[in-house]
């Protein structure tokens, strides 16, 4: 495997403008392609918006979604790989053949279509289908894998993509800045978004704190550590349908150790290079190799306890 270089980026979307978003992807692309990064990685649901879906009918959103591969914008971000010759990932919502509608992360390269993954765990619209499939996909002599935002908390996904080899794992989100059982969860004020230029601060103490930034900081650079594997987290800024989003897109090493973070309260990206040998010099490489599945492997399958329903399982509402 050769080095590589990623970009991880920020952005306010437009909710329902696939034409505006797909023009700050082809404009970041074309900074990423010249600053030589070989990969770039948008958010979740970044073509189409995310939130906004909970206030969509299902004639809607299948209006909203697009086949995939076939569709318009998987062909647009063909295009804008070819004229960067650079490797592109982005959310979008798909449709099947059936009309079921999926939560959706491609990516496309210069010869179109590399792979894709539907979202395991949707649940911002009860008219999403769950995907069922892992995701891992050679890029550039790498081994990849994509979980998109939630399914990253069930932790089984995280080590199951990583031990079918995934090296690099793209974490697509739309989080933070919303109410939660966790202490000091809840919305940040849109108010703050909009005098963000004469109060910085004030909004600022909002994103880095426990609704934002110190919440992701709990687990996310443990997801890397365990599993010995770079972690491509990329998040929007700014208001998304009706919430507040407050970005911090990173790059996260084998090491559990933060390479680059975006930091700008607006449309930002950052790039690191990634190197083949921090894969094995981690510590999460020998705890793998330290596993033994045959004392746990029937505990790990077993269902939880708790018998819960789920909401966004049950389709006949």
């Amino acid at each position: 495997m050769k080095n590589l270089r990623i970009a991880a980026v920020q952005f306010e979307h437009r909710s329902l403008d696939k034409e505006y978003n797909l023009g700050v992807i082809d404009n970041f692309s074309a900074k990423a392609s010249s600053a030589g990064a070989d990969i770039i990685a948008f958010h979740e649901c970044c073509i189409s918006g995310y939130t906004v879906a909970n206030s969509l009918s299902k004639d809607e959103l299948l209006e909203l979604a697009e086949p995939v591969p076939g569709g318009p914008s998987v062909d647009k971000l063909t295009e804008i790989a070819v004229r960067h010759g650079i490797t592109i990932l982005a959310g979008l919502f798909e449709k099947d053949d059936d009309q079921k509608i999926y939560n959706t992360y491609v990516c496309v390269d210069q010869n179109g279509l590399v792979a894709s993954y539907r979202k395991m765990h949707p649940f911002i619209s009860r008219h999403l289908s769950p995907g069922n499939e892992y995701c891992v996909f050679d890029l550039h002599g790498w081994k990849c894998g994509i979980l998109i935002c939630y399914d990253n908390n069930i932790i089984e996904n995280v080590r199951a993509t990583n031990l079918l080899g995934a090296d690099i794992i793209f974490m697509p989100h739309v989080t933070m800045c919303t109410p939660s059982t966790r202490p000091g969860a809840g919305f940040v004020d849109p108010e703050l978004w909009d005098n963000r230029e004469t109060d910085p601060t004030s909004l600022r103490i909002e994103f880095d704190g426990l609704k934002g930034r110190k919440w992701l900081m709990k687990w996310l650079p443990a997801r890397a550590y365990d599993n010995a594997a770079y972690v491509v987290f990329t998040n929007p800024i700014g208001m998304d349908h009706d919430q507040l989003k407050n970005g911090c897109s990173m790059i996260i090493d084998p090491f559990g150790d933060i390479l680059t973070e975006c930091r700008e309260l607006g449309d930002d990206m950052v790039t690191a290079s990634i190197t083949p040998q921090k894969n094995q010099d981690a510590g999460g490489y020998r705890y793998k190799k330290a596993r033994r599945p045959e004392i746990y492997d029937n505990i790990i399958a077993a269902p939880h306890r708790h018998d819960q329903k789920v909401a966004w399982l049950d389709n006949d509402k």
